[in-house]
């Protein structure tokens, strides 16, 4: 049995071609048992739609902070306390900065901050910007305060260019999720 059977797993995409690959996450995290919401940034919507997300999980997607849509506290408080584990899928060069710097201007990175869950950053970009040194220091600077990162793997890029860069497997994130709830 999976550690993820009717665990709370919140999962945050953002705007890059890698939120395809979030749809197939969310499948195998439901098909684990979990019990999966959503949050999709504005700019994911230009990759992803949320009826993908909501009949995978037979849950509203939640795109913004003061519309309510399932927490009369506020979307941001109320998913944030709901969440056992969060898993931001993918996060691009600007979440992570957001994140590395306590931005909360959108209901991602507000959420992000409100939550006392572990935070999983699975990153996503072109090899070029991974390299970057205020990426690196970004990507240092969350897991000094906290964050997990599930590294991003080397291979073609969407961009025609071959690297570091591309989001892990849905099935390497699934399986670090799962390890979080192994004891």
């Amino acid at each position: 049995m999976s550690t993820l059977k009717n665990r709370e797993v919140l999962l945050g995409v953002t705007g890059g071609i890698a939120a395809y690959k979030s749809a197939d996450l969310c499948s195998k995290l439901v098909q684990s048992g979990a019990l999966v919401s959503v949050i999709l940034t504005e700019s994911a919507h230009q990759f992803i739609g949320a009826t993908t997300f909501e009949a995978l999980t037979n849950r509203p997607v939640h795109t913004k902070t003061f519309e309510i849509r399932e927490h009369f506290q506020g979307e941001h408080i109320g998913l944030a306390q709901r969440a056992e584990v969060v898993i931001i899928a993918p996060a691009t060069a600007s979440s992570i900065a957001r994140f590395a710097n306590g931005f909360a201007d959108d209901l991602l990175s507000t959420t992000v901050l409100a939550t006392t869950a572990p935070v999983y950053v699975a990153p996503a970009m072109n090899c070029d910007m991974w390299v970057k040194s205020s990426v690196q220091r970004n990507i240092s600077q969350i897991a000094q305060d906290g964050m997990k990162i599930i590294d991003p793997e080397e291979g073609w890029l969407s961009c025609g260019q071959i690297g570091a860069g591309r989001m892990a497997a849905p099935e390497a994130i699934r399986k670090a999720l799962e390890n979080q709830f192994t004891v």
